[in-house]
């Protein structure tokens, strides 16, 4: 093949997105975390990217963060303000499908384009270090006795822990339209009102409280999953004679309009950061457990919890 014609084919090849990543040249990522700087999503992301970096199949990766509405303040500015862009990335997860069954937001996690899922976590409740309550029974005594004076506090409205709080309010015989959930913009705005105790108990991924629960500043008391978390001693729900579990998965979207070529593209990126010793470094940091689903599987898991999601919330008077 003479160069000239060569040179044209890798060019035409780029602008599709189709090059293979080691003859592209590597992107300038835009990461939209629809959220407030502390929580789960923004680590998330921040790790995505740095991974991205690392892995370089990213130049650079510039975050923005917007927090609100269980991601759907984000998401809306992503919709509207990524269209074609295949270069943009937004984290979102469990918690985003939670608050559009909740919120109804004008915008539609559809109308962005599903990469892979990345990430499952199961969540912890924990209770603030002077609190007069040392256990989960303590909590679901009081609970039962009254029901409003128990402040549930976590993330927005729909979110997994809010989800679990009504679950086991359920669980105990408290109907659980009674329960008083305090929901927060963010991971960092929840942790500020534990440690000030200003709620009776807090819900969130077991990496956003570890620091603190080892610090002695929190008490935690339970976990969502079905058996102990590695190397925790924090007993589960079921051990406690809650049949409750429930995790909080995290994956990214790109985003709308984008070709076929392009969202491969973008797949391949995202799975190859995945691959690399800095998301390894991640994933044992923050005690997430690797979920990596991506695809028309990726797809269809979205729409199979959203649906599951909204029963669950429909029975617990929710929706």
């Amino acid at each position: 093949m003479r160069r000239d014609t060569f040179l044209k084919s890798l060019a035409a090849l780029a602008a599709a997105g189709t090059l293979p990543l080691t003859a592209r040249a590597a992107a300038n990522v835009k990461m939209m975390i629809p959220a407030n700087p502390g929580g789960g999503w923004d680590t998330t992301g921040r790790a995505l990217g740095k991974a991205m970096v690392d892995a370089k199949v990213a130049d650079t990766v510039a975050y923005d963060n917007k927090g609100g509405a269980a991601g759907a303040l984000g998401l809306a500015q992503f919709v509207n303000g990524s269209k074609g862009d295949p270069n943009a990335l937004m984290v979102m997860g469990a918690v985003m499908l939670g608050g559009i069954i909740t919120g109804k937001p004008p915008v539609n996690l559809s109308q962005a384009t599903p990469i892979a899922r990345i990430t499952s976590e199961y969540n912890v409740f924990v209770l603030p270090a002077n609190s007069p309550f040392k256990t989960m029974a303590d909590v679901v005594a009081q609970l039962k006795k009254d029901p409003g004076s128990v402040k549930w506090g976590g993330g927005s409205r729909g979110a997994t822990e809010h989800i679990a709080a009504a679950m086991i309010a359920k669980q105990v015989g408290v109907d659980p339209k009674k329960i008083n959930y305090v929901a927060f913009r963010g991971g960092g705005e929840a942790t500020a009102a534990i440690l000030g105790g200003n709620v009776t108990i807090g819900g969130s991924g077991y990496s956003e409280f570890a620091p603190y629960i080892a610090d002695g500043k929190m008490k935690a008391i339970a976990v969502t999953s079905g058996t102990r978390l590695e190397g925790s001693s924090v007993p589960t729900l079921k051990e406690q004679g809650i049949d409750v579990e429930i995790g909080n998965w995290r994956g990214v979207y790109g985003a709308p309009g984008i070709t076929t070529e392009q969202k491969k593209a973008l797949t391949d990126m995202v799975l190859a950061a995945l691959k690399s010793a800095s998301w390894a470094e991640a994933l044992k940091k923050n005690d997430w457990t690797p979920a990596v689903l991506s695809g028309d599987e990726f797809a269809k898991f979205v729409d199979d919890d959203f649906a599951n999601l909204r029963d669950i919330m429909t029975q617990s008077g929710m929706v």
